[in-house]
């Protein structure tokens, strides 16, 4: 049995449907299905309760909390708190009922703030970026806590390394969504209202590696059966897009004929982010697979038809 947390959530539905797809029997947990996983005990009783009689125990964490760079300012103590208390209960419960393996989802905010091209061998060469430094922080203890649960109980944690995602089912109000998101919502709004120009915020220079959610629900179920490794292994392909290309790859997409402006007074957050995903693709025998601009169109056309 699979047990997939936040299996409501953007990343959680995907992986749900793909072992549907799959054929793989599987449970799903979440807050708005009734558990708490902040919850110690709540926890533990969904265990029991899932894996009970079951010779096969895996867990596929996607449950988190989580939103763009001004979310993560606002609510800097709940991300702390919220998120460190799901590790933990994650993490006792996978060594209580005996789990076999749990697959955990990483953000890679969670590299230094001087990275570029993330490597696995700079997990822990310099400070977290001041805009991401509560949740980047937040994920890398779950590496963290990995670690101390493989090096005393033998826990088998797989930690995959995962770039901001985007596709059909993304968040789009602008505080809980990433760039990708905001600027649809924003680029079409402007589009239907008539308006002149687009407000990108920060330089637009920034460049982002982008995960379609169907590869990072790819990389996942694979992490099941993937070889063990305590150490953080990346999912990515070494490329990226700047902020304001992607919002004109966005407008073109849309139609939209105004002007794009950029406004420094807002926040870049890292100025450089991509992933050398070589450990991924050697353990998993896959890397991503979703090509960019066929991606933003498939989560335009979703976005139109069930929020526009």
């Amino acid at each position: 049995m699979i047990l997939v947390t936040g299996a409501t959530g953007f990343l959680g539905k995907q992986v749900c449907a793909l072992l549907e797809q799959q054929g793989r029997p599987f449970a799903r947990a979440s807050l708005s299905l009734g558990t708490d996983l902040r919850d110690a005990a709540a926890t533990q009783a969904l265990f029991e309760r899932v894996f009970a009689g079951q010779a096969q125990r895996q867990v596929i964490h996607c449950a988190a909390f989580v939103g763009g760079i001004q979310f993560g300012l606002k609510h800097a103590a709940e991300l702390f708190h919220h998120n460190l208390a799901m590790t933990l209960s994650l993490l006792e419960a996978c060594k209580q009922h005996g789990v076999q393996r749990m697959v955990n989802p990483i953000s890679n905010c969670a590299y230094p703030a001087a990275a570029t091209l993330f490597k696995e061998d700079e997990f822990w060469d310099g400070p977290l970026h001041d805009s991401v430094l509560v949740y980047g922080f937040a994920r890398k203890a779950s590496w963290v806590g990995a670690y101390a649960y493989h090096q005393q109980h033998g826990l088998d944690v797989l930690n995959l390394i995962l770039s901001n995602m985007y596709g059909p089912g993304d968040h789009f109000e602008p505080e809980r969504s990433h760039a990708l998101g905001a600027l649809i919502h924003r680029i079409h709004e402007a589009k239907r209202q008539g308006a002149p120009e687009v407000v990108v915020w920060g330089s637009g220079k920034p460049v982002r590696e982008w995960l379609h959610v169907e590869d990072g629900a790819e990389a996942l179920v694979r992490g099941l059966d993937a070889p063990a490794c305590v150490e953080p292994v990346n999912i990515g392909v070494a490329s990226g897009i700047s902020i304001l290309d992607m919002a004109q790859l966005i407008a073109d997409e849309l139609g939209y004929p105004g002007q794009l402006r950029t406004d420094p007074t807002k926040p870049d957050g890292a100025p450089y982010k991509t992933v050398d995903g070589s450990r991924g693709e050697a353990l998993l025998g896959w890397r991503p697979q979703r090509e960019f601009r066929q991606g933003v169109r498939d989560t335009i056309n979703w976005y139109l038809t069930h929020h526009a």
